[in-house]
């Protein structure tokens, strides 16, 4: 487990590289940030980003959404993966909004859960960013960068690593360090090419000790 000194490493660390993270996924109210983070899975957010304005001018509400067929959501989504699912799940969020909550997206965590395909990461969020509750939302990204690090376990699932977060990090810094993570997990500590050699946590990363091994000038 890393020192509390090596925790504070990493959270300086990360507020020096990305002090402006944000979310990158274009929203104008919590209705259409539901619906970007719920066709997000599996699908980069610059993907996500073409789409939505399409799909939102088409369906600025709740109400209209849930009255679209499924097949014009469908063709205003088709290039993102997994479309037939996804507009099958948006539609029926936004009559679930109609439904039970008056046309608008639950400010609590079990409202938000219960919207049909939004599951922890998607509350988590929405709560985040539309309702500033803290909340450190874990994607493919944060898993990574926390595993690389040292912070988290590599066998750990995505529930571990957000209790393991929310642990080590004050409350009160969970959701910039969100945005902090992703930023420097999509940017900088990439899944497939990292720049180790550039990185200021190069001593404490485990994967990028193994991928620079041998690299150094003798």
């Amino acid at each position: 487990m890393l020192r509390k000194a090596e925790i504070d490493r990493i959270e300086a660390t990360l507020e020096e590289m990305f002090s402006d993270a944000f979310c990158e996924l274009i929203h104008r109210n919590p209705f259409e940030l539901v619906v970007a983070v719920a066709l997000s899975a599996q699908a980069t957010d610059v993907l996500v980003n073409q789409v939505t304005p399409g799909l939102f001018a088409a369906y600025p509400d709740p109400a209209s959404l849930a009255a679209a067929p499924v097949e014009e959501i469908e063709d205003k989504i088709k290039r993102l993966g997994l479309y037939r699912n996804k507009a099958k799940n948006i539609k029926a969020l936004a009559a679930q909004l109609l439904a039970q909550h008056d046309g608008e997206v639950p400010t609590e965590r079990a409202g938000l859960e219960a919207l049909p395909g939004v599951g922890r990461k998607t509350a988590n969020v929405v709560l985040s960013v539309a309702f500033d509750v803290p909340a450190f939302a874990v994607d493919t990204h944060v898993e990574r960068v926390s595993k690389r690090l040292g912070i988290c376990r590599w066998k750990d699932n995505v529930t571990q690593v957000e209790a393991t977060l929310m642990r080590r990090f004050k409350r009160e810094r969970w959701s910039k360090l969100h945005h902090q993570f992703i930023f420097f997990g999509r940017y900088h500590c990439k899944a497939q090419r990292p720049n180790c050699e550039a990185c200021p946590l190069l001593d404490m990363c485990r994967e990028g000790k193994k991928r620079t091994k041998g690299l150094a000038t003798p």
